[in-house]
């Protein structure tokens, strides 16, 4: 015959049953926490440098969209990044700002898209101190002017667009990619640049944009590809048709990208 429980017995009993239901909770949840982990899905997309900001944007817009994916973008120029998918650096998709770094990956890359567009512009100090007005000024020796090197594309662009009107200039320095030529101008170690105009709306507090008139300017397109090498292939792919969707494109051209 069982005897009946005190007062001390039946919490006794109580405390014992809620350690009970406290553990079985904290294993559910340790299994779920493992389970969640296990399943998430990591993507490494290789980005030219003046996609730093947009991307920020478009990678969050994508990740809540497809809910256990984990994009990590690493931002450079494109002749860095074509450097280091040829070194077989471990990553998913790539993205450049110009086809020509892209056609030189074929035997890397899936099929190419191109997602945007861009031009450039000049870039001075806030206010144009120097008023600068147009490309030829950009041959003035007394002006301080940093371009990107000629191997990175924006730095390729420039070169045309000054070479076409028989512009020369003698940049102070050429930098490694587009945001390095911007910290340049932002930080007042160079009176102009010639960056994209994406690049230029990221910092209209510390520089000002000088248009380049559409026929004396260059289009710089920017294609989109998945990496032989990706470990994620399917969802690699589905990042990059992604790009060119209504929601990643309304973010591109609110950045200031133009449709591709």
């Amino acid at each position: 015959m069982p005897f009946p429980l005190t007062p001390t017995g039946r919490r006794a009993g109580a405390a014992v049953l809620s350690a009970a239901a406290l553990l079985a909770t904290s294993a559910a949840c340790g299994d779920d926490g493992r389970d969640s982990a296990a399943s998430e899905t990591g993507l490494t997309v290789l980005a030219a440098s003046s996609l730093t900001d947009v991307f920020a944007t478009a990678g969050a817009a994508y990740e809540k969209e497809h809910p256990g994916t984990k994009v990590t973008f690493s931002f450079a120029g494109s002749q860095e990044l074509a450097a280091q998918v040829g070194q077989g650096a471990p990553a998913d998709a790539l993205v450049t700002a110009d086809t020509r770094t892209m056609d030189g990956l074929t035997a890397d890359t899936g099929k190419p898209v191109v997602i945007a567009k861009n031009r450039l512009v000049i870039a001075t100090g806030e206010g144009n101190p120097e008023k600068v007005q147009s490309l030829t000024d950009l041959a003035d020796p007394a002006l301080k002017v940093v371009l990107a090197a000629p191997e990175v594309p924006v730095g390729r662009y420039g070169k045309e667009i000054l070479d076409a009107r028989r512009i020369d200039v003698k940049p102070v320095s050429q930098e490694p990619n587009v945001r390095a030529v911007l910290s340049k101008v932002a930080l007042g170690e160079a009176d102009a640049g010639l960056v994209y105009r994406t690049d230029a709306a990221t910092a209209t507090d510390k520089v000002d944009a000088i248009d380049i008139p559409d026929a004396q300017n260059a289009i710089a397109s920017y294609p989109a590809a998945t990496l032989k090498s990706s470990g994620n292939s399917e969802a690699a792919a589905a990042f990059v048709s992604w790009l060119s969707m209504p929601e990643a494109q309304k973010i591109l051209q609110a950045a200031g990208f133009q449709k591709p």
